[in-house]
This record gives C-alpha cells, structure tokens and sequence, in this order.
C-alpha cells in the first residue's frame, strides 16, 4: 500500500511559476514509477510527465515540455513538479500517482495508487 499527498497548488498569474510535491509513504517509491497527470474542467485526466523506477527516463507531454521539470528525492520519497511559464491553459486539479509497470507508462490506468490532487489555477 502506497499513500501520496501532493501539495504546493494555488493561484498564480500567466508567466509564473509553482513548485508541486508529492510526498509517499508506505513502500519507497523507487520501487514504482511516478507520474503527474492533470484534469482541466470538462476535460478528461491527461498524462503530464511520467518518470521510471530509476529515474533513468522521463516522457513529458508535448503541451508541457520545455517549461515542467519533474524531479525526484528518494531520502524523502518525495517527488516534485516544477512549472514554470504557466499558462491559463496549464489550469487543472494535479494528480500524482505510482506504477508498478515498467518504463513510465502513459496511460491512467496503468498507475495503481493516486493522490487526492491539487488545484492549479493559472489566471490571464
């Protein structure tokens, strides 16, 4: 069993920038591969960047690439989202969520245990 908490959403104007962590407890997340994912209003949950076990390979959607960085720390089970250059489009709940697959898989229902999310607001 796996719970993961994400924190670090809010308001923020176009251009700016936030930090999102997903905090793990239970089994160590480098035994899992990590995404975060992201369901704008009236849209369904998309795929915003996965990462595997190791850390080794990561797949970032086209719409995030260049600006979204994610990275890991294994001594807090912790892994971040950093986005910067927001954009009003970027506006969704953020989830993170664990696999137990291999590589970084892209799809939701490859990922075994969610976080509740975390509002990410971007105004114009």
């Amino acid at each position: 069993q796996v719970q993961l908490v994400e924190s670090g959403g809010g308001l923020v104007q176009a251009g700016g920038s936030l930090r999102l962590s997903c905090a793990a407890s239970g089994r160590a997340f480098s035994a899992y591969a990590m995404a975060w994912f992201r369901q704008g209003p009236g849209k369904e949950r998309e795929l915003v960047v996965a990462i595997n076990r190791s850390g080794t390979s990561t797949i970032y959607a086209d719409s995030v690439k260049g600006r979204f960085t994610i990275s890991t720390d294994y001594a807090k089970n912790t892994v971040y989202l950093q986005m910067n250059t927001l954009k009003p489009e970027d506006t969704a709940v953020y989830y993170c969520a664990t696999s137990r697959g291999l590589g970084a898989p892209r799809e939701p229902g490859q990922y075994n245990y969610w976080g509740q999310g975390t509002q990410v607001t971007v105004s114009s």
